[in-house]
């Protein structure tokens, strides 16, 4: 097991990579990071080859020089439109020791039903990425975490199934190989990973909607009894909010964008009075002051629209009871101002911004990086140190399993069915 874990945030305005190392008290110190913006994604999805090597090249070279590291793989992530979660179950004869006229269940039992709940069908150009067990049923008995060495008859495994499109992965994965990287297998979710760098346990068990406002999508992960519960991609964030401003005052995208992140403001409570002097630009206007309410008069009315978009995806939900944990927001988009207080209006509910939380097992850099845009990457180096650790706990034999964890195990296990050796 290396002890460097680099995480490779690939976005619509901008690639992150953080580099992460173990130090002797197997606490992760974050050592390095690298950004660089990205003209060759467009919501999640890869339009422009060459200028995604570049921006990704760039983004590890930076957090390399700042870390002097080498970096050789990475845990990337992926995210966008194409992305979709799919609930299921698997249920299987529970045949493992016998114990009177019930059975133990054993490891190859949840294998065997991990495996029925991956039978789902699904067309041929995507493919799953992830299987996430949310909860085991023993003989209807529900909501069982862990169902290692339980007696019963019958195995069942409520989980999601997240499948990407195997167009758009291949084409990330292309990128990054050719940049000079290995992607490790499999890619990761991005919003699960922000996920990790950011929410409580205490938040995924009283269940909640993590919010990730990228610049091209609003990626939407619902936590329900401590594990995902449902997932979904809102086609529209930060991107739009620059082009609004953009279109409507005549300045430059990059103009736009340096005034939404240094002066936009969506909640009028926090409004400040003055005027924002914007100089001549590409566009060839003249310098000119614009109001900051011109500018939050333009700015509120897309966020509020992005909040009700995935409010009514949240009404959809069938969830058996509140979200009681409340919504966290996290993404370049939440740091503009009053974007907690708005989503709180539009939501009805406890709002907090997202950022990646030191009692994480983090140090090193990570106060100087602890905001919502570096969540993805440092969640990204998270959920890799933790899957690293869980290949070595199984080469040891001692790899607990748990409604959370993808053991590898399990993907060995599984091959043997795919080539029908069981």
């Amino acid at each position: 097991m290396e002890d460097k874990i680099v995480g490779l945030d690939i976005g619509t305005t901008k690639v992150c990579a953080v580099i992460g190392e173990r130090n002797s008290r197997d606490v992760i110190e974050i050592t390095g990071v690298g950004t660089s913006p990205s003209a060759g994604m467009r919501k999640g999805v890869v339009v422009n080859i060459e200028s995604t090597i570049d921006a990704i090249t760039k983004a590890v070279e930076a957090a390399e020089t700042m870390s002097d590291r080498e970096v050789r793989c990475c845990w990337t992530g992926i995210g966008g439109s194409h992305v979709k979660g799919i609930n299921t179950r698997g249920v299987v004869a529970i045949s493992g020791q016998k114990r009177g006229e019930n059975r133990e269940v054993s490891r190859l039992d949840i294998v065997r039903v991990l495996e029925s709940a991956r039978a789902e069908v699904i067309p041929l150009d995507r493919q799953i990425i992830q299987t996430i067990p949310q909860s085991y049923i023993v003989d209807h008995q529900k909501v069982i975490k862990d169902p290692l060495g339980m007696i019963g008859i019958r195995l069942e495994l409520e989980a999601c199934l997240i499948t990407v499109s195997v167009t758009s992965m291949k084409n990330l994965v292309r990128c990054v190989n050719r940049a000079g990287f290995e992607a490790i297998p499999p890619l990761q979710l991005q919003v699960l990973a922000a996920g990790s760098a950011v929410l409580t346990p205490q938040e995924q068990e009283l269940g909640v909607a993590l919010i990730d406002l990228g610049g091209g999508t609003t990626d939407v992960v619902v936590y329900y009894d401590g594990a995902p519960y449902y997932t979904f991609t809102v086609p529209v964030g930060g991107c739009e909010v620059t082009k609004d401003i953009s279109m409507i005052k005549g300045i430059s995208i990059e103009t736009a964008e340096k005034i939404k992140l240094e002066n936009a403001c969506c909640w009028e409570p926090q409004l400040e009075e003055g005027d924002i002097f914007v100089p001549d630009d590409m566009t060839g206007r003249s310098p000119m002051a614009i109001p900051r309410s011109h500018i939050y008069a333009i700015v509120k009315p897309r966020m509020e629209e992005i909040f009700e978009l995935v409010k009514q995806e949240l009404e959809c939900i069938n969830l058996p009871r509140p979200l009681t944990g409340g919504v966290v927001i996290t993404g370049g988009a939440a740091a503009l101002t009053g974007t907690v207080e708005l989503a709180g209006e539009v939501f009805r509910m406890p709002v907090r911004l997202g950022v990646p939380i030191r009692f994480k097992n983090l140090g090193g850099l990570v106060d100087e990086y602890c905001t919502p845009s570096y969540a993805t990457a440092i969640g990204l180096v998270l959920e890799g140190d933790r899957r690293e650790k869980d290949e070595l706990a199984e080469r040891d034999g001692t790899l607990p399993i748990g409604p959370r964890k993808e053991q590898g195990f399990l993907r060995k296990v599984g091959e043997f069915f795919k080539n029908g050796l069981f």
